[in-house]
Parts: C-alpha cells; sequence; structure tokens
C-alpha cells in the first residue's frame, strides 16, 4: 500500500455525500485538521445541491429504506443506528470496485494504525486481493505465517470456518488478528497444489522489522528492507552511514517479500541514490494524465545520491509490492539498476487516510503510479531483468540462488 497525505481539497467532492449522511445522525467528523460542524437544517437539505448534494442525486430512495427497516425489520428493537449508518457508508465506498479503497470503522481503522507503527497482535502476514481472491502478499520475516510455510502468492479460501469469498481485506484481517498465544486456521490453496490445506498458526505480538544489513564476501553489502514503516528512512539513514564507513564497494538492495507502506519512505531512499528533483516516479489522478510534478514524485531537495556510485542490484519477488515496486521501477529506469528474482505483485495505486472524529477512517485511492519511464504496474508488476526461481527445495536446504546471482552480478562491477 502507498499511502501519503493529500490537500483536502482533491477528495472533498467525493466525500460530500458522506458529510451528509453522517452529519444527519448527529456525528460530526474530521477530515486532515478540519472539522466540520453540523447543521440543524441537515435532514431537511438533503435534496439541496446548495448543501454540498452532487446533482441529480436523490437520496429519498435510501430514507423510504431506513424507514422501512426502522418500522418493519422484525428484530427492530435490535437495530443500532450507528451500524447501519456504518453499513451505508461502507456500501458506497464498496460500490467504486476498489479492493484498496474502504471505510473502516473505529476498532479496524485502529488495526491500520497498529500496522503503520510497526506493531500488532496476528500471525504476521500482509494480505490484498489478487482477482477478487483474498491473497498472500508476503509473510512478514520471523513471524509465524513465516514459520508455518506460508507463501507470497497463497490463497487464503477460508478463515477458522469463514469463507472469504465475500469478505472484504479489511473484514479478513479482523479475523485473522488476535491475542498473543491464541490459535487460527487458515485454509490455503497454492498454485501446484492438488487441493487445499489448513495451515493452524499461534497467533504472536508482532514487531514488523524494518532494515538490517550484513557483508556478504569482501566488499558486497546485502542491505534487507523488510517494511516502509514511518521509521524506515531513519533506520536506513543509519544503515547508510554505516555502509559507507565499511568496506563495502557494491549493494545488494533486498525489497523481496516487502508488501510497501508508506510511499515517502520510498521517496526519501530513493533520495539516497539520486539527485534532488530527480523523477522517482509519476501518478496519474485521473485529471489530466500522467505528470511527475506532484508533492511525492521528484526526490526531496535533501536528497544526497551518496549511494548513486556504488554498483547495485535489486531483489524482487512476488511479494514484493507498493513502494517496494515504486523504489525499485525508479532505480532501474533512472540509473540501469537490475532487477533480479521474480515479477512482483503489481499494486500500483496510492491511498490516503481522512480520519474522523469518532475514531474511524476513509482509505482511498487518490492516483495510480508509474515509474519514470512511464510503466504502469497495476496487476502487472515489474518484471525482472534476470529471472531466478527459489525453490522450497532451495530454502529446505538453505540455499538462496537469488542472491547468490545478484552478488555475483555486482562484484563484477567492482573496480
Amino acid at each position: 500500500m502507498g499511502l501519503k497525505n493529500i490537500p483536502l481539497k482533491k477528495i472533498f467532492e467525493f466525500a460530500a455525500a458522506i458529510v451528509i449522511i453522517a452529519a444527519v445522525f448527529g456525528s460530526g467528523f474530521v477530515m486532515g485538521q478540519r472539522t466540520y460542524p453540523l447543521e440543524p437544517t441537515t435532514f431537511f437539505g438533503l435534496l439541496d445541491i446548495g448543501k454540498g448534494q452532487p446533482e441529480n442525486v436523490d437520496f429519498g430512495q435510501f430514507w423510504q429504506i431506513w424507514a422501512s427497516i426502522k418500522a418493519n425489520y422484525v428484530d427492530r428493537g435490535k437495530l443500532d443506528s450507528q451500524n447501519m449508518v456504518y453499513g451505508a457508508i461502507s456500501g458506497l465506498v464498496n460500490s467504486l470496485g476498489d479492493p484498496y479503497s474502504a471505510f473502516l470503522k473505529p476498532q479496524q481503522a485502529k488495526i491500520f494504525t497498529e500496522d503503520v507503527q510497526g506493531w500488532f497482535g496476528g500471525v504476521g502476514i500482509e494480505i490484498g486481493q489478487r482477482q477478487g481472491v483474498l491473497t498472500v502478499i508476503s509473510p512478514l520475516e520471523g513471524t509465524p505465517a513465516q514459520r508455518a510455510g506460508l507463501k507470497p502468492g497463497d490463497k487464503i479460501l477460508k478463515i477458522d470456518k469463514t469463507e472469504t469469498r465475500n469478505l472484504t481485506t479489511d473484514e479478513a484481517v479482523l479475523l485473522i488478528r488476535g491475542p498473543a498465544g491464541t490459535e487460527v486456521v487458515l485454509n490455503i490453496w497454492r498454485e501446484d497444489w492438488p487441493e487445499p490445506k489448513d495451515f493452524k498458526i499461534i497467533r504472536e505480538n508482532i514487531i514488523i522489522p524494518v532494515i538490517e544489513w550484513k557483508m556478504v564476501g569482501e566488499n558486497v553489502a546485502h542491505v534487507r528492507i523488510f517494511s516502509f514503516t514511518g521509521q524506515t528512512d531513519d533506520r536506513f539513514r543509519q544503515a547508510a552511514g554505516e555502509i559507507l564507513n565499511s568496506s563495502a564497494r557494491a549493494l545488494v538492495l533486498d525489497l523481496r517479500n516487502n508488501p510497501g507502506g508508506y510511499l515517502d519512505q520510498a521517496v526519501k531512499l530513493a533520495g539516497w541514490f539520486l539527485e534532488p528533483g530527480e523523477v522517482v516516479l509519476m501518478e496519474d489522478d485521473g485529471s489530466n494524465g500522467p505528470k511527475d510534478d506532484c508533492d511525492d514524485c521528484r526526490a526531496y531537495k535533501d536528497a544526497n545520491a551518496r549511494l548513486a556510485d556504488f554498483p547495485a542490484v535489486i531483489l524482487i519477488n512476488n511479494g514484493s509490492a507498493s513502494a517496494s515496486e515504486i523504489l525499485a521501477g525508479a532505480l532501474r529506469d533512472q540509473l540501469g539498476i537490475k532487477l533480479v528474482g521474480e515479477k512482483t505483485f503489481g499494486k500500483g495505486s496510492v491511498q490516503t487516510m481522512e480520519n474522523f472524529r469518532d475514531g474511524s477512517s476513509l482509505k482511498i485511492t487518490v492516483a495510480k503510479w508509474l515509474t519514470p519511464k512511464g510503466q504502469s504496474i497495476t496487476e502487472e508488476g515489474l518484471e525482472p531483468d534476470v529471472a531466478v526461481k527459489l525453490t522450497d527445495e532451495d530454502a529446505k536446504a538453505g540455499r538462496d540462488p537469488q542472491l547468490d546471482k545478484a552478488i555475483e552480478m555486482v562484484q563484477k562491477s567492482v573496480l
């Protein structure tokens, strides 16, 4: 997921209908830092375009159905008006048909915040929708999911006894998460299996790793970036300083099984290889086509390019997604750095979060991104320049032919 903050005006028109529905039931909310006060006449202004309603949209049927439910539903004494509002808003967002846009109830929004802070209780997998099927993007390093043997591309058919075919990604996350020490059963289908298998996994308190590096051979630094959290830039700055003061003369940048995260963190890391103002990505917000003049499209003014002269290779696989693909695509297009491994996941969109006063949030896709040379990643992914498979047999034997190939390639470039 590539996340960023954008000016309020970019999503205001879409949010107008949500403003009306939420306000009429007595809950103001906050978008960014702006609070929208309630208007006592909102209920009577639902058909008044001057109140913010889009033209040619009639909420009359909504209120007819609301009234019918309240009057006729057999368990109407158990109805929760707030949950009904949440359901209506969720339906509005789901109508977009975009797996990465979602309305998050307070509990779901809390879980999302835990993700980007770098800790949560669960099994340690990043999941998403691939052609309408709940799919493992990547297991996180050192987590119960990785130890259980889950792999990028695995299809999750059931969570305990709940089928996933009609679940949103956020609903699935709620089922998979849970207190440390409890068990969850994931029914998994893998492409080369004749039938699905159950994985019984004990949840743990998950701390998302960020970066680690070590010397491999005499002069190659192997840098693994596990995720793009709010800590990634600081941690990479520390690692880069250590590498520059070491005997390293070449880099292997390992983005395998990195599911992404904050867009600005990927842009900041690109600045260690690119000069200020160089294009990192192009964005298409649906208005005037792809452009490279957005806030996060170019390396920031504090970019230093201190690693630009290091021969480098980037490792990728189908667990590399979003911000990982942004960084890999930028360095390949701008510097000719080779990509080694397997095709990436193909998550080529950017979301922003808007938080409301009751703790709920709107996560909405605001742009699609392309590499500096204009290649779209959505559903396609980045193809490696040098394709190398990592088989189950390799993993069991402790072999890593992808890393071996990357080391071989960069060592040939060291003077």
